[in-house]
């Protein structure tokens, strides 16, 4: 039976935290309130005074963020059997009349992962102060070269919905767990060849004040990106596949590189001679220059083309019983179900009523 839970990080959100919890629709069957050492005690407050019978309290010993308090809400709820898991935040920032536009797409099979996106409508960046559409346009930038979803943006929004089955793929200690949180699920998401689409929703901000200051989160966004950008060209093109894309990587960051070194090692040497630099020594740099950004510039659009098309959950939802045989008169054909049987097409939960809707 298919089952929708949203998951709500909770910190300092005493005064919002109600109003969040009454717009949520009757489409969700389990709502996850994660108490991440709230010194309002915001987790103590819902257990104590919500009357929502859907609505669990989970607690967090020490604070971990948003990131380790999204992972909580995770594993409660996929130990509850969730189909799809949302994730909202505790702010009243973002509408919870949209969760049925998050989580449509991936009851149908064409997203494992969905995500809010508020560049989809300019008119949407309105309320947005121009310091955040400065920081999340080059957040995005960054955010396409590390995890290669070229077609996604906004990276830094937390609205989103995840099926179920990736969960438990994740690996969980090594995501960030605090402001780079959803950025590196994005980078986790694309190792494991994730369909992520994103969903259009309108930027809406009151008076409260980001604690993201971009002046302070540059430089280590900067560098976190580098590392995971060569680390996932590293394991996609040479270590699981050698492909078109690596052999232009081979062939154009040396190229690239040995253009930069010697061009700009003769220019200061026969600057400070000064003499003249030779054609053919300015002829090689150059040579070696262009033909290192051309197979660079190949290998990027190749790896545009790439982008993860075909839903891993819907793999997941088949297991091998017997295993082939490949030796011996005894070879049998494998067999291949489908967890979710004919019973399921019968079941009459929330989220099935909601796409029956249409």
């Amino acid at each position: 039976m298919q089952s929708i839970a949203v998951v709500i990080p909770t910190f300092r959100a005493r005064n919002s935290i109600f109003s969040v919890l009454s717009q949520i629709g009757q489409e969700v069957d389990r709502i996850y309130v994660v108490d991440d050492c709230c010194p309002e005690k915001t987790g103590e407050l819902v257990r104590a005074e919500c009357k929502d019978p859907r609505v669990v309290v989970v607690f967090n010993e020490i604070n971990q963020g948003v990131g380790g308090a999204t992972l909580a809400g995770y594993r409660e709820a996929v130990q509850q059997g969730a189909t799809v898991i949302v994730k909202i935040d505790s702010d009243g920032q973002m509408d919870p009349a949209l969760i049925p536009e998050f989580v449509k797409p991936i009851l149908l099979g064409n997203a494992d992962y969905t995500k809010g996106n508020r560049f989809f409508n300019a008119a949407s960046l309105q309320p947005m102060p121009p310091a955040r559409i400065f920081g999340n346009a080059v957040l995005s930038l960054m955010t396409k070269f590390s995890t290669g979803y070229w077609n996604n943006f906004d990276p830094s929004n937390g609205y989103t919905a995840i099926h179920g089955s990736l969960v438990a793929l994740l690996p969980v200690e090594r995501i960030a767990k605090r402001f780079f949180f959803e950025t590196d699920l994005l980078y986790n998401l694309g190792l494991l060849r994730a369909v992520v689409v994103d969903i259009p929703i309108m930027a809406h901000y009151g008076d409260e004040e980001s604690n993201l200051k971009i002046k302070t989160i540059i430089l280590p966004f900067l560098w976190a990106h580098f590392v995971r950008f060569w680390r996932r060209v590293a394991l996609n093109y040479f270590l699981r596949d050698f492909s078109f894309a690596s052999l232009c990587m081979v062939a154009g960051l040396p190229l690239l590189l040995f253009g930069i070194a010697y061009g700009l090692g003769n220019w200061i040497t026969h600057s400070v001679d000064g003499t003249t630099t030779p054609t053919g020594t300015i002829m090689l740099a150059t040579v070696s220059l262009l033909l290192g950004i051309q197979f660079l510039l190949a290998f990027f659009s190749a790896d545009i083309a790439t982008a993860p098309r075909y839903p891993i959950h819907l793999l997941l939802k088949q297991q091998v019983l017997y295993p082939l045989r490949q030796f011996g008169s005894g070879a049998t054909k494998p067999e291949c179900v489908t967890r979710q049987q004919s019973a399921d097409a019968q079941a009459s939960s929330p989220s099935e009523k909601m796409l029956g809707s249409d």
